[in-house]
């Protein structure tokens, strides 16, 4: 029941910083970003970043909360599924995000 409060707890954390990124706001919140020298920080579009990071979140989100109910059906497969989800799109955040030139502006 612990670990169901906590799946849940983590997935509405996500849920909440994904619509403050998809507003725009949270910018500051994100790693790399937030230690950018001003001049850098000027060329990159912070809207377009803050929009892709805000579907991250939710992706993010949609993968705990499999975990969640991998805890509340006693089935390990949903945790299988979402842990490999979460993986995955941590990956493909990692290369896109980090390959071409996406966020300049």
């Amino acid at each position: 029941m612990l670990g169901l409060l906590l799946d849940l707890v983590i997935m509405i954390a996500f849920i909440v910083y994904g619509i403050a990124l998809w507003q725009g706001k949270g910018a500051s919140l994100l790693t790399g970003y937030n230690t950018m020298p001003i001049e850098k920080k000027m060329r990159m579009n912070e809207r377009a970043l803050c929009k892709f990071m805000a579907k991250i979140m939710f992706a993010l989100s949609f993968c705990v909360s499999l975990f969640a109910v991998s805890e509340l059906l006693e089935e390990d497969v949903y945790f299988i599924v979402g842990l490999t989800l979460f993986i995955l799109v941590l990956v493909f955040t990692l290369l896109y995000v980090n390959t071409g030139n996406r966020f300049k502006k």
